[in-house]
């Protein structure tokens, strides 16, 4: 792929125009109707992290004796966040991009803990509730950890005695969330932590979506289980502050307990003729602007301004709770203790609902294990929440009646379960081959509608097809596109 250079430079006004042309087509989470991907605290806190960012944004973090202001910037929002999260003197850490890069932190490090610690140990495992972050099994893909997958409760929590029939002489790490994301549940914390500490064994909290909300959901008086380092066999806690922290991208920290477990993360090189190099997590450059972007808002908001956006958030959160019991054919998967939830339906395709609501401009993220429409809310939803359930109630009523395209899309669906259990496995990977190469990158990628398309992936009994489609996408969307 190669795409050559203007001969000529653009005018300002020309590169701006292009780009602003092209964000017609991105998701407009401004009108507070995408539940995912975009977190905002109102267009004040916005003014401030832009600034802030433009202050530091050319600043580079990878020396911070070179900028002592954005080191200073880090430890703050360091020591900020671990006091929020149960920490007392002895929590470390650092920033990183985002809550993947957290993640492959905790990992990496109990990798190389377990070096020192479990010497005998030469294929280390870490065990995940099938509701952890998918960012698990990608350090597990880098770092040579074997991911052991236990199961949930119907109340999709991790099944503690699965996770303690799981620990073999080779565990080195126990992983829960707070929430996990695919239905908003807390993980029992406390007692994953108390099996790692009996086995003598790290555990991990993923707080990357609820780090800095469910500290005020606390404080407001709503029901939180322990899940940070008031748990004492907690050893690392990722979260990110540009979720409900409301920093600019990428912004999240990964914590550790003490100074000798965060020891293992870092990295140092003293033989490079270009002299010592040395980083504390994955990137080298670091830009300076998202450090500085999170300090600001930190500071600007303080605790009575997240207070107040997560009291303002809660309330939107049970008025949706109520509208989504009020209306016949769908509710809300578990009991979720914060701002994620999960839709689902017994006698509709939910991913019907979820169509419908694409087309009145509401994107909704589409899961399986069961099928069902995710939610995270937040502060740009919280003056949407009548026109949401109405628009709700309506899509439930559209995805129940019957349609052409419905009864279409049931006996495609139909056909290729059919498929899947009369033909040969190899028969239906070709079958797949075929359809990925059908489907076409155009505006955001995927159809219109998607409802047949989840349902069919769902229902695949070979998952290597089904990454293989995925991957056929992931490479599509790195060609160049149509100049229109």
């Amino acid at each position: 792929m190669t795409i050559p250079l203007p001969k000529n430079g653009k005018t300002k006004e020309e590169v701006l125009a292009q780009m602003q042309a092209w964000r017609q087509h991105d998701l407009r989470w401004q009108e507070g109707k995408v539940f995912s991907l975009v977190f905002s605290a109102g267009q004040e806190a916005l003014a401030v992290i832009k600034e802030a960012y433009a202050m530091f944004f050319s600043e580079n973090m990878l020396n911070p004796t070179a900028f002592p202001s954005l080191r200073r910037c880090e430890t703050e929002v360091v020591g900020m966040s671990a006091s929020l999260l149960g920490g007392d003197g002895y929590v470390v850490g650092n920033m990183s991009s985002g809550g993947t890069e957290s993640i492959l932190m905790a990992v990496l490090t109990a990798r190389e803990w377990a070096k020192v610690n479990k010497p005998a140990v030469k294929q280390p495992e870490m065990i995940l509730p099938i509701t952890a972050h998918p960012a698990f099994e990608k350090a597990a893909h880098y770092f040579g950890v074997k991911p052991v997958r236990t199961p949930v409760g119907e109340d999709f929590r991790a099944d503690v005695a699965a996770v303690r029939a799981a620990v073999t002489a080779a565990t080195i790490l126990i992983v829960g969330s707070a929430p996990a994301y695919p239905h908003g549940v807390i993980d029992p914390i406390a007692e994953l932590a108390a099996v790692a500490q009996e086995n003598g064994i790290l555990c991990h909290t993923d707080a990357c979506v609820g780090g800095f909300m469910l500290p005020f959901v606390r404080k407001l008086g709503y029901a939180v289980p322990d899940f940070d380092f008031s748990v004492s066999g907690v050893t690392s806690i990722s979260a990110d502050l540009h979720k409900y922290g409301y920093a600019a991208k990428g912004a999240s920290v990964i914590l550790y307990r003490n100074n000798a477990l965060r020891r293992h993360q870092l990295f140092a090189y003293t033989d490079w003729p270009g002299g010592i190099y040395a980083s504390p997590t994955m990137g080298g450059t670091r830009p300076g602007g998202a450090i500085a972007a999170a300090w600001a808002v930190m500071n600007y908001l303080g605790e009575a301004g997240y207070l107040a956006i997560a009291k303002q958030v809660m309330q939107a959160v049970t008025a949706v709770n109520e509208g989504i019991r009020a209306i016949p054919g769908i509710y809300v998967l578990g009991d979720p203790q914060m701002s994620l939830m999960a839709i689902g339906s017994e006698s509709l395709d939910i991913y019907e609902v979820g169509d419908e609501m694409s087309a009145r401009g509401w994107q909704l993220d589409r899961q399986h294990y069961p099928p069902s429409l995710h939610m995270t809310v937040h502060f740009a939803h919280i003056g949407n929440v009548e026109t949401f359930l109405r628009d709700l109630a309506a899509s439930v009523r559209m995805a129940g009646k019957p349609g052409l395209r419905k009864t279409g899309n049931k006996l495609l669906l139909a056909a290729a379960r059919l498929a899947t259990r009369k033909l040969p496995e190899r028969w239906v990977s070709k079958l797949m081959g075929r359809a990925s190469s059908l489907v076409g990158v155009s505006g955001s990628g995927l159809p219109e509608r998607s409802a047949a398309m989840y349902g069919m992936m769902g229902s695949l009994p070979n998952r290597g097809d089904l990454k293989e489609v995925v991957l056929d996408l992931v490479e599509q969307f790195t060609q160049p596109q149509d100049a229109s």
